[in-house]
């Protein structure tokens, strides 16, 4: 798949560029590799030129695909990064290694109660909707200080930082505006005691603009794969 390889290098190239011009090493960026809708072969081939992480929305077809190479678990880090309902929380504390989009203190205690004793901890990063969009999910800046250490202070659950996703913007200016929300967010909650290290901000559009307000994980889907099918 020399398509997929080439994209995966011209966006690991991206992330270096937009780390020096940020004055920082880009090893602590990673790159999330949305593989939603795409095939477990094209995960397969993914990781055979490197990338580790991968991140899915869909709770049937992310457990079909990690089932399908489980012969690779080990050497591959699960994410969960889609709208998640109550009723099926259990496969995903089950099955990933972390959880971007707690967007509500229930999920996150469902995660608690259904992680497996024998797994380390589930790492989940607390969703906040930095845009106000009503069409999106997460918790509002003013209420995300009280949501998150609540979050914090769950058995079986690792709170490494703030997720978002925010409102399409078109220069660089408009897209590093809300990830300086989230980031400033960050660093209150840092201040007032939560020990976090995650900023989980930016996609294919806006990765440059992520990395220049500090994001640590980027989450690439369409530079990497290609356009969706959603009818697949």
């Amino acid at each position: 798949m020399p398509d997929l390889i080439h994209n995966l290098e011209a966006v690991r190239q991206r992330i270096a560029a937009a780390a020096q011009a940020a004055g920082r090493d880009a090893r602590s960026v990673t790159l999330l590799a949305v593989s939603k809708t795409f095939p477990a072969d094209d995960v397969r081939a993914a990781h055979a030129a490197g990338q580790r992480a991968f991140g899915e929305n869909y709770v049937q077809e992310s457990l079909a695909k990690i089932e399908s190479l489980a012969d690779l678990r080990a050497s591959l880090e699960w994410h969960f990064i889609g709208p998640l309902q109550s009723n099926k929380t259990r496969p995903v504390a089950e099955q990933f290694d972390w959880v971007h989009s707690v967007d509500r203190l229930k999920i996150a205690q469902r995660l608690s109660e259904q992680r497996p004793d024998h797994l380390p901890p589930l790492n989940v990063c607390l969703q906040v909707n930095v845009s106000g969009e009503t069409s999106k999910s997460g918790v509002s800046i003013p209420e995300a200080v009280e949501v998150a250490q609540q979050i914090a202070a769950l058995p079986k659950l690792n709170l490494r930082g703030l997720m978002s996703i925010p409102e399409p913007a078109g220069d660089l200016d408009a897209q590093r505006a809300p990830h300086r929300q989230l980031r400033e967010l960050f660093e209150r909650l840092c201040n007032d005691g939560l020990e976090l290290d995650t900023l989980s901000m930016g996609m294919s559009s806006d990765l440059e603009a992520a990395v220049l307000e500090g994001a640590t994980i980027v989450r690439v889907g369409t530079a990497i794969f290609g356009a969706r099918d959603y009818a697949r």
